[in-house]
């Protein structure tokens, strides 16, 4: 792995070095670890250039040979999780499990999306004319430019190319600014271990600049993009000028719902994992809890005391949790918990950064949990992306699910009931696109990944993630 192709763009199947400007930092140590460069608009329009003139050929390409690179593109991935692995968790933050975790979780994305190089169909549907038949036919998008958060920088990326390549789309890729070094990685690999089309995938590294110049450009036939709300929304009414069809997966604000006869035990070790993975660094995150007023007492204190119980430390050490990835985010947990508190949320445990030697630099920040929540808190409100943990008390399910649909979110909901009445009505009465009853973190690749109101629009994974890189072309045959 050499420095120059550690701070390049990828472009028609050839490396170009820029001026490196913006640096990569380890959110562990504060440690630049790389500078990478800026995409200017020229170097955009080529990037775009080059996926157009791949398209043709690409789309021409069965289905079965489509699927053949898709499974290549997995065992790159397989032969490397270790090397790809220790520069995410370098640049994001995150435990080395998990970061070998994310790309391993990509293996079977790979398998799965493969399956589809048979499977994308049209349709044939009666004719109200004698002689004349009605063909519904699938075609790609065209050029998609894929925008890809900071938080599961490999995850994302490959939920997006895979599919959109299976698709017959050819795809620019923009990767987050803060978390730029494996998606780099992953394109230096693909190039060197297989015979790549040229055009086909295309990396240009840099902000918000860059992307804007994607989103607005004529060349570019679809927008697939996961981040923040704001972002999404500035994306959404960038592309409105070219009318260019988006998919954005947003953020949440995910209710978990504690039944009076839920198991305690089970829902406190669920919500907890799933409040403080990658450092409550995901969309998905369990955000907030409403817990019946029967089993309140209890879920607190055992909630506290597995919180209490979580280790920090070096990502390198397995830790439970790392850093937060940024000081920006880190500023944005711990402002949000003293606004809690001081609206009269009462703090249960943590609240503050760590001390000690191994926490001297770093953006660390200790899990938090706060009792004598209102439910009209901007804690339970607004999006906190980091370990902190509002307790709610309901006196029913009905409340909980009145007090969780008030969010302007609507992407993931949790239910922990004992009761297949209670989970199926709850699950029915909750405004979100996805409910997992009594467990959380972990969709499922043939499923479907969607956000509700300002979660998103178009989703990801399983059929539909597949067909939404495609449109739908009417022909009419009158053969009279």
């Amino acid at each position: 792995m050499t420095e120059s192709l550690l701070t390049s763009h990828y472009i028609d199947g050839e490396w170009q070095a820029g001026t490196p400007d913006v640096d990569v930092q380890n959110p562990a140590t504060e440690e630049t670890i790389a500078t990478i460069p800026s995409a200017d608009p020229e170097l955009v329009r080529e990037a775009l250039s080059a996926a157009k003139s791949a398209q043709d050929e690409w789309e021409a390409t069965p289905g079965v040979e489509r699927a053949n690179l898709i499974r290549d593109i997995g065992d790159v991935l397989e032969t490397n999780v270790g090397d790809i692995g220790d520069i995410l968790m370098a640049e994001q933050g995150k435990p080395k499990s998990a970061a070998d975790g994310e790309v391993e979780g990509t293996l079977t994305l790979a398998d799965y999306t493969a399956g589809w190089g048979r499977r994308i169909e049209g349709d044939i549907v009666p004719s109200d004319n004698r002689d004349e038949q009605i063909h519904l036919q699938r075609h790609p998008m065209g050029v998609v430019a894929a925008i890809i958060p900071w938080n599961y920088p490999i995850a994302v990326l490959m939920r997006k190319i895979l599919p959109a390549l299976i698709a017959g789309n050819t795809v620019v890729v923009k990767p987050s600014s803060t978390t730029p070094l494996s998606t780099i990685r992953v394109f230096e690999l693909i190039d060197k271990e297989l015979d790549l089309p040229d055009g086909l995938l295309n990396l240009v590294l840099g902000g918000s600049q860059v992307g804007n110049a994607l989103v607005t450009s004529p060349e570019t036939d679809m927008v697939t993009m996961t981040g923040s709300t704001r972002v999404g929304k500035q994306i959404a009414e960038a592309a409105a000028e070219n009318l260019t069809p988006v998919s954005l997966e947003l953020g949440g604000k995910a209710p978990a719902i504690v039944a009076a006869d839920a198991d305690v035990d089970a829902a406190v070790e669920d919500i907890l994992t799933a409040r403080i993975t990658n450092a409550g660094q995901v969309c998905t995150c369990a955000e907030r809890v409403f817990v019946h007023e029967d089993v309140a007492a209890e879920f607190s204190e055992k909630y506290v005391a597995a919180t209490e119980d979580l280790e920090l430390g070096p990502p390198k050490s397995n830790p439970d949790m790392g850093p937060q990835v940024t000081q920006s985010e880190l500023d944005w947990t711990q402002s949000s918990v003293d606004a809690a508190v001081d609206a009269g949320a009462t703090l249960l445990t943590g609240g503050e950064q760590p001390t000690g030697t191994a926490f001297e630099s770093g953006f660390w920040y200790v899990p938090t949990v706060l009792g004598d929540v209102d439910p009209n808190m901007d804690v339970v409100e607004q999006e906190v992306f980091g370990p902190v943990m509002p307790i709610v008390t309901v006196d029913s399910v009905d409340q909980a699910v009145e007090y969780a649909n008030r969010s302007r979110y609507g992407l993931s909901s949790y239910v922990f009931t004992e009761d297949y009445q209670t989970a199926m009505r709850t699950v029915e009465d909750l405004d979100y696109g996805e409910t997992y009853v009594n467990r959380t973190l972990g969709e499922a690749w043939q499923g479907h990944h969607i956000g509700w109101n300002e979660s998103g629009m178009g989703g990801d994974d399983g059929k539909y993630g597949v067909l939404k890189y495609t449109q739908i072309k009417s022909v009419y045959y009158d053969y009279s």
